[in-house]
């Protein structure tokens, strides 16, 4: 049809690029939403997902081909001036496919394991390039992979070259003459795509975050878009003038009314709940512990019956929350009492947010150490710990244990480790063990004959929040791990007198339909509820906890057991204290959005990631944790929706002010 206007070959081509585009970015999304859609989510229901994502692809659709059409102004540059100018452009259109092609593979696989889309945080993992890539390559087949990427990529230049082709063969003959003005005319609807709409307000990152639902939103928008839009906000930022204005909110929120002026600096004196025996303290930072897959959940996998059992022996916590996802972050969180709320960088990867009071340095009298199996350069987790002063760190390097995989020794080997190190302390000791064996690639050392694997049906898998048998028994190995750890602690006299706390640095999304109530699942509040247990037969009585509570809660709440005074200047607040307001947390992700759980519900809204920040998009929900529905009127309903926008956004303004304000 195009032909009949006497339409230029060259833009008879760019309209034949244009459709194979469309098709592949089209085809691209429709392969996400039938390998990760949730199932009670049907075609209709992600219908504006798909209209909305069209229009990210037509944006970068039309950026890959502007260049074509406004270099073809001058004819001598045209693919179809000459055989050497047909073969640059079938290049160029290869290796902007090949670039093309590259972020579909890495979102994919970003969404098989994190179920969300690629992001600029994804460059947290290139800061460590031996590691990840280490990583990567004990867990996918990258070598086939690469290869069929090669292989897609040159068939794709083929097609080009035959759209060529029938162009000059449709063409040949009818004289069409070289007209600019059908360029112009190109150009700009060319880049009224790339503006993304005909008002005055162009298409943002942050439209795709009004569709309310994340998976709908994961689904708009199409890597490209996701992850150079979110590359602007890696650089950390804070508003203390905001900072200012929220602190009454905040004092009046966590029950800092004698707080005047603004500051969280909080002199806590020893309560009723100090142990005299000055206790030793080991924190366990569990990799990758979700709540919902656990035994304490009541999944009927039965993942962690040992977990299970000691959890009855403890003060548990049901309900505890991360406030970001990603193990860096829970390391930050659980040191500082400060939630990372920066959005696509670590602060453990910011020197600006590395400085870090902590109250570890509290602990007076105390020896302090840190396990890891592998390295602590990565996501620079060495960098963080520098803050507590004395620490003895015991890393990889320091094993002759053999290395599992590229997190380094077994979770099981670091247990024992630290197990050899703890009995032959004279002086009490706050121990930090982190975990790593519950990650990718899921790997089982083979000198542990005596755990046993479980098969167990993808059906039954998938029902109940695991994606693959690896999975399941990676986790049923952490369990296994965690058991030989306290049946050899128990053999030492240190044992009577610590004080084990357990925490998951992360959850992990995933179905957690049979468990917990849908907002779960589809709110992804499965990303960061973990179990937390303090952990000491012979010095705590059991209890457990229903309350909902923060990962920034656990330093103050150890804090509270140890018979000294200490300096509190952060978020956390102590567990146990009488004085305790509000049970709730606050968390945050990658898609914009930030939010608090409470005991109740989940109240979560949009933050405007624009450069000046000017104000909030507020698209403000409430969703129930207990049920499917809420006994609230709307008046009622209304005024939640009011108070908790206060609250949420005083919480984040504080917590991005102090992320570089705590000294």
């Amino acid at each position: 049809m195009l032909i009949r206007f006497k339409i230029p070959k060259t833009l008879l081509w760019v309209a034949n690029l244009f459709v194979i585009f469309v098709l592949i970015f089209t085809l691209f999304r429709f392969a996400t939403f039938f390998a990760f859609t949730p199932k009670d989510l049907s075609f209709p229901d992600i219908l504006p997902s798909f209209l909305l994502g069209l229009r990210y692809d037509l944006r970068w659709i039309s950026l890959m081909l502007l260049p074509i059409v406004i270099i073809s102004l001058l004819p001598q540059f045209s693919p179809f001036y000459s055989a050497r100018n047909k073969k640059w452009w079938t290049w160029y259109l290869a290796l902007v496919t090949f670039f093309v092609f590259f972020f579909f593979a890495a979102d994919f696989g970003n969404f098989s394991y994190n179920q969300t889309r690629l992001d600029a945080g994804a460059l947290n993992f290139v800061e460590d390039p031996g590691i990840s890539m280490a990583m990567m390559w004990q867990t996918y087949p990258l070598i086939w992979m690469f290869a069929g990427l090669i292989v897609a990529v040159l068939f794709f230049r083929w097609m080009y070259r035959q759209s060529h082709w029938r162009v000059v063969n449709k063409t040949d003959g009818l004289g069409i003459p070289y007209r600019r003005k059908f360029f112009y005319i190109t150009t700009f609807l060319l880049c009224l795509m790339i503006y993304g709409s005909v008002t005055g307000n162009s298409l943002k990152w942050s439209k795709a975050g009004t569709l309310g639902d994340n998976f709908k939103t994961y689904l708009s928008l199409n890597p490209l878009q996701n992850f150079f839009a979110t590359l602007k906000f890696r650089k950390p930022g804070y508003n203390e003038k905001k900072a200012r204005e929220a602190f009454p909110v905040m004092a009046e929120w966590m029950g800092l009314n004698d707080s005047h002026d603004f500051s969280f600096r909080r002199y806590v004196l020893p309560d009723s709940n100090v142990i005299e025996s000055k206790p030793n303290v080991v924190l366990v930072l569990c990799e990758s512990f979700s709540m919902y897959k656990s035994s304490m959940s009541g999944n009927p996998l039965n993942t962690t019956p040992f977990f299970d059992g000691i959890s009855k022996q403890g003060i548990f916590f049901e309900k505890c929350f991360s406030p970001h996802f990603s193990t860096a972050r829970g390391l930050f969180a659980a040191i500082t009492g400060i939630p990372d709320v920066q959005q696509f960088k670590f602060s453990t990867r910011n020197p600006l947010a590395l400085h870090q009071r902590t109250i570890i340095n509290d602990f007076e009298g105390y020896d302090k150490m840190y396990f890891l199996g592998g390295s602590p350069e990565f996501s620079n987790f060495e960098g963080l710990l520098k803050n507590i002063k004395g620490l003895s760190m015991y890393t990889g390097e320091n094993f002759t244990d053999p290395k599992m995989n590229v997190w380094g020794i077994s979770d099981k080997n670091l247990f024992l480790e630290a197990n050899k190190v703890f009995k032959q302390q004279a002086k009490p000791f706050f121990s930090i063990i982190q975990t790593a064996d519950n990650h990718r690639p899921f790997m089982i050392p083979a000198e542990d004959a005596d755990f046993e694997k479980i098969n167990v049906s993808k059906d039954s898998l998938r029902l109940f929040g695991f994606d693959s048998p690896d999975e399941f028994n990676a986790f049923r190995y952490s369990d296994y791990c965690f058991k030989k750890f306290i049946e050899a602690a128990q053999k030492e006299s240190y044992f009577h007198n610590t004080i084990f706390v357990f925490v998951g640095d992360h959850g992990v999304a995933g179905n957690a339909g049979s468990i917990y109530p849908s907002v779960w699942t589809n709110q992804r509040l499965t990303d960061q509820h973990v179990p937390l247990l303090f952990y000491a037969p012979q010095l705590l009585k059991p209890e457990t906890r229903a309350e909902v509570v923060s990962q920034v809660d656990v330093l103050p709440t150890i804090a509270g057991f140890i018979h000294q005074p200490y300096v509190n200047t952060t978020l956390g607040r102590d567990l146990l204290s009488s004085g305790k307001k509000n049970n709730f947390a606050f968390i945050t992700n990658s898609q914009g959005r930030i939010g608090v759980v409470t005991d109740e519900y989940y109240f979560t809204m949009n933050i405007n990631l624009s450069e000046n920040e000017k104000e909030y998009n507020p698209g403000e929900q409430l969703f129930p944790v207990r049920g499917e529905s809420l006994s609230y009127t709307q008046e009622q309903a209304d005024s939640i929706k009011k108070k908790m926008n206060e609250v949420t956004v005083a919480y984040y303004e504080t917590a991005k002010w102090m992320l570089m304000n705590n000294r």
